[in-house]
């Protein structure tokens, strides 16, 4: 399906009055987590990939967390948090949403990990029936500006404009919105909020059409189609980036080097890496406090996840210059 032409003028205001409405009593909480599909669909069966795609820091996995009904992908105030093409699942009715989140494109630097950054991007759009580009609603910079440009033109592109609950001057939108369609032929314009389960029910509803009828690609109740492992080295990862804030690079990174089960209890030992011994001591903490912390707060989040018990064990070592050695890069998992 090709991009639709420009919105009419009435259908972007219509479009904008549904999306800017007071939400009623109890509209304004998280998604819940995914209900069980039903016995039976009706109707058609469709099935296809969408790409979330975006600058860093703009909600992407936030967004693709609330889609799937639990987290997938982590979550930091810091640039970069995703590295990888982590893949999300959701099936609604008859419809299978196979989500792709994807990194921030990177702008800034040119190292070995960013150019393994960017070229996901690239491949994860590459070969979608749809792409959801994300910014935050009412900005569009030049970082916006440089992955738009990189979106393949004959694939239907879906604008979400997300954070809305973060617009205080809403009456400015309109125009915005249409500034944003002179840009590009969106296909759709989406202004939301990821943290509201109506918005999450709409964004369903507008990107089914896009995908094709086709059986689906994974059991109705799967959510992701990355390991535990995976899991477990990202959820770390993520407690490193929150604990640390802007001290530690974001060049920072986990390895799984143990992963063994025994019945309902997962034993797991971990090493982060950092480039300089300085970093090794934020990490560590004064008398081992910090790394404490990002172990016990790791742990808890993967047993909720995985609603078994889990040992964590974590180490420190330093590799330095490994995020500018392209071959080190591929050996952290990096494409």
């Amino acid at each position: 399906m090709t991009p639709s032409a420009p919105l009419p003028e009435d259908d972007l205001e219509a479009m904008l009055a549904r999306a800017l409405r007071k939400p009623a009593a109890g509209e304004g909480t998280p998604a819940p987590e995914a209900p069980e599909p039903e016995i039976e669909p009706q109707g058609p069966r469709r099935c296809g990939f969408v790409a979330i795609v975006g600058k860093p820091n703009v909600g992407k996995s936030t967004l693709l967390n609330a889609l799937v009904g639990q987290k997938v992908s982590i979550t930091s105030r810091k640039a970069q948090t995703t590295r990888h093409r982590i893949t999300g699942l959701r099936t609604v009715g008859a419809t299978q949403f196979v989500f792709v989140d994807t990194p921030g494109f990177q702008t800034r630097h040119g190292n070995a990990l960013n150019r393994s950054l960017n070229k996901t991007v690239l491949g994860a759009v590459a070969d979608v029936d749809v792409i959801v580009f994300v910014v935050e609603a009412g900005h569009f910079n030049l970082a916006d500006a440089k992955v738009l440009d990189l979106l393949p033109k004959n694939l239907p592109v879906i604008l979400v404009a997300n954070k809305l609950d973060m617009v205080h001057r809403r009456g400015e939108l309109a125009p915005w919105l249409r500034s944003m369609q002179e840009r590009h032929p969106f296909a759709e314009f989406v202004p939301m909020s990821a943290k509201n389960a109506k918005d999450i029910q709409r964004f369903y509803a507008i990107v089914e059409k896009y995908l094709p009828e086709q059986d689906w690609m994974y059991d109705a109740d799967e959510l992701t189609d990355r390991s535990e492992r995976f899991m477990a080295a990202e959820m770390v990862r993520e407690k490193l980036f929150r604990l640390t804030g802007d001290e530690l690079p974001y060049t920072s990174t986990v390895v799984i080097d143990k992963f063994e089960e025994d019945g309902r209890l997962k034993r797991i030992a971990a090493t982060i890496v950092v480039e300089r011994e300085g970093h090794k001591g934020m990490v560590i903490g004064e008398k081992g406090e910090k790394l404490k912390r990002i172990g016990t707060e790791a742990r808890q989040e993967l047993e909720k996840l995985w609603d078994c018990k889990v040992f964590l064990e974590l180490w420190v070592k330093v590799r330095s210059g490994w995020a500018d050695d392209e071959a080190r890069v591929r050996s952290f998992g990096y494409e």
